[in-house]
Formats: structure tokens, sequence, C-alpha cells
């Protein structure tokens, strides 16, 4: 995805920064606990479309993380 793009993009609930997940193809909202599709290389910034995060997911993509377990 294309890093402009990524920085100009909000979650559309909260209007807070969204972190790009390329494994999963998704764009994580760790405040609302949402995850967006990025289907074909296009963000789908629409909420009935997005999925919950579960608690892993959340902790996963915290701020401050080392990505030890």
């Amino acid at each position: 995805m294309d890093k402009e793009l990524l920085a100009l993009l909000v979650c559309p609930m909260c209007k807070g920064k969204l972190k790009y997940r390329r494994e999963e193809g998704e764009l994580h909202c760790l405040y609302d606990g949402l995850a967006y599709p990025v289907r074909d290389g296009i963000p789908v910034m629409l909420p009935e479309e997005a999925r919950q995060l579960s608690v892993d997911e959340k902790l996963h993509d915290s701020p401050g993380r080392t990505g030890e377990r």
C-alpha cells in the first residue's frame, strides 16, 4: 500500500490513526478494535465491512510492543 495514501487515511468511526498489517491485508484501528480490509490494494473503509479485532491482535499492534513473545 502506498505510504502517502496510508498517511491520509483515518478510521471512519473515530478519525484515529490506522496501522497497516500487510500480512493480513488489513488496516487496524486499536481504539475501536476494528480491522478494515484492503482488497486489491484498495482500502475498504466501511464500518460494515470491518471485523472486530481479537484481544491478541490488539496487544500485538499496541504501541511500544517489541515484537517478542
